[in-house]
């Protein structure tokens, strides 16, 4: 109901904000990818929250637990269970808002859809649910590491702040030297700045997380109604408070002529095809073409202020919903490791499915 995703390379996440733990069950992994528990938990401290002052500061060391699955180091081929467990809920800091609807929020729908909603922190609707999509993210990304495919996300703008160069010209591994995973570190100390100038009034900011995929062989995707850059979407539109997704040159091409837009074959000095420009963002009828994929996801200011906002409750009644509790003033720092986990849990999939599609 909701809370799979993947084909073959498939997962089930668990689990809520304010409960015993979450978790994610891993199906169709093959047996025999090495398990590396460091790069797994490094994945999840690089979205647990605490990390600065412009994050919440829930303390969650999202230490995670392999229940199944894994044997001497590596996967069995069997359903990998993982769980990682909540220590730092202060459920308390959600009793004023039991019967109000929070704005922007999904109190009101869970509660028209299934009579019932768990308001501490959200419940299943929480941002929390994600540590379990990063959990089985690593473990896809170990997959394709095999297969020499490299996924990268950088925060390029928060408000109106833009990383104005393309990811050519950046150098991607400075992106995690800075709170707020900008790879330029002047614009990154900008973006910062206001992401902490808004913390302080009590508001929120939202904001822009680029990835690009390299390596990924031309092959990839499903014609139709499973487009690799379609399901990318969809991946990426799942994350909480995302709002748009563009792949390539994106709503950009609009200005541009077909003439300008078209993506020219040529033959390189190795006898492999390439094109001599890349508004396709590396994939063509929905089947990657072994350029390098590259996207944008963009995410809305956190609904959860620190101010008093108009509202009503349950009974339909006008209700002020008072700001509190711990939450980002900014998510897309956070966000980084979700994009890349989910982009890794699509690519997984088809490469998967790739395999199955050749004689």
């Amino acid at each position: 109901m909701g809370s799979t995703y993947g084909k073959i390379f498939k997962i089930a996440t668990f689990g809520e904000s304010h409960g015993v733990g979450i978790g994610v069950i891993v199906e169709g992994c093959p047996a025999g990818v090495r398990f590396d528990t460091d790069f797994i938990q490094s994945e999840l401290t690089r979205r647990k929250p605490g990390q600065s002052r412009i994050t919440t500061q829930r303390k969650e060391a999202d230490e995670f637990e392999v229940l199944s699955g894994v044997f001497e180091g590596f996967t069995t081929g069997t359903p990998i269970a993982m769980i990682i467990r909540n220590e730092d809920q202060r459920s308390k800091d959600y009793s004023h808002i039991a019967a109000q609807y929070r704005p922007s929020h999904a109190d009101y729908t869970y509660q028209v859809k299934y009579g019932v909603r768990d308001y501490r922190g959200g419940g299943r609707s929480s941002a929390r649910e994600t540590a379990a999509r990063v959990a089985a993210g690593a473990l896809a990304k170990l997959l394709l590491e095999q297969e020499g495919v490299k996924i990268q996300a950088y925060v390029s703008q928060v408000g109106g702040i833009k990383l104005e160069k393309a990811y050519q010209e950046l150098d991607l591994t400075e992106t995690e030297n800075n709170a707020v995973r900008c790879p330029d570190p002047v614009v990154a100390q900008q973006m910062f700045d206001y992401i902490d100038g808004v913390r302080k009034q009590g508001d929120s900011v939202g904001g822009v997380v680029n990835c690009v995929v390299e390596g990924v062989p031309a092959g990839w995707g499903e014609p139709v109604f499973d487009k690799l850059h379609a399901e990318l979407g969809k991946a990426m539109l799942s994350i909480n408070a995302v709002k748009g997704f563009e792949y390539g040159s994106g709503f950009d091409g609009v200005a541009m002529l077909g003439s300008q837009h078209n993506d020219a074959f040529y033959i390189d000095s190795e006898e492999k095809v390439h094109t001599k420009t890349n508004h396709s963002g590396g994939i063509q009828g929905g089947i990657s073409n072994g350029e390098d994929i590259y996207f944008r996801v963009a995410f809305k200011p956190v609904a959860t202020i620190m101010q008093d906002q108009e509202s009503i409750d349950q009974h339909g009644d006008v209700a002020i919903v008072q700001g509190k509790g711990r939450h980002d003033p900014c998510v897309v720092p956070r966000a980084v490791p979700i994009v890349e986990a989910m982009a890794a849990l699509v690519l997984a999939d088809f490469y998967l499915r790739n395999k199955t599609s050749k004689i």
